[in-house]
């Protein structure tokens, strides 16, 4: 079993910054993925980027992409996102997430975290 909980949300102007932080705990396999997703109001849940949890490999969604970085703190069990030159369009519930598959679909992921709102102002 795997538990992981967000921090790091809050309300920022457009152009600002945010880093989020995904703590993990239980067991983590070294083969797992680890994923961001948002979620925003009337709107499906949307991958953001994921990270291999060995190699540190990353990948992004292009709505992102240039301006998220993902890293981990495999000492820590920790996951970051670090949201730079944010925009109104970013606001939403961002989940972590992890799980055995590569995959951009959230049904693919066994673990979730509560979520953490981040709500970016014009």
């Amino acid at each position: 079993q795997v538990q992981l909980v967000e921090s790091g949300g809050g309300l920022v102007q457009a152009g600002g910054s945010l880093r989020l932080s995904c703590a993990a705990s239980g067991r983590i396999f070294s083969s797992y993925v680890m994923v961001w997703f948002r979620q925003a109001p009337g709107k499906e849940r949307e991958f953001v980027g994921r990270i291999m949890w060995t190699s540190g490999n990353t990948y992004y969604a292009d709505p992102v992409k240039g301006r998220f970085t993902i890293s981990r703190d495999n000492a820590k069990t920790t996951m970051y996102l670090q949201m730079n030159s944010l925009k109104p369009e970013d606001t939403a519930v961002y989940y972590c997430a992890a799980g055995p598959s590569i995959a951009s679909r959230p049904g693919a992921y066994n673990y979730w975290g509560q979520g953490t709102q981040v709500t970016v102002s014009s």
